[in-house]
């Protein structure tokens, strides 16, 4: 799931550890020389920081 630029993904994720739960930040991950996004497997260069497909950026 990507972030959301309100914050609602932090209150979310500490409902879910509160709970017991464990979340992770997710980031690029890496197809050869590309970045790929998690969420719709786009391909960028190396050196894009948000996704020109659906918006997906990684949390700071």
């Amino acid at each position: 799931m990507g972030a959301t630029p309100d914050g609602t993904d932090d209150v979310f994720d500490q409902f879910l550890t509160d709970r017991g739960h464990t979340t992770e930040r997710v980031g690029w991950e890496r197809d050869r020389r590309k970045k790929q996004c998690p969420e719709c497997r786009g391909l960028h260069d190396s050196a894009a920081t948000a996704c020109t497909v659906c918006g997906w950026s990684p949390s700071p």
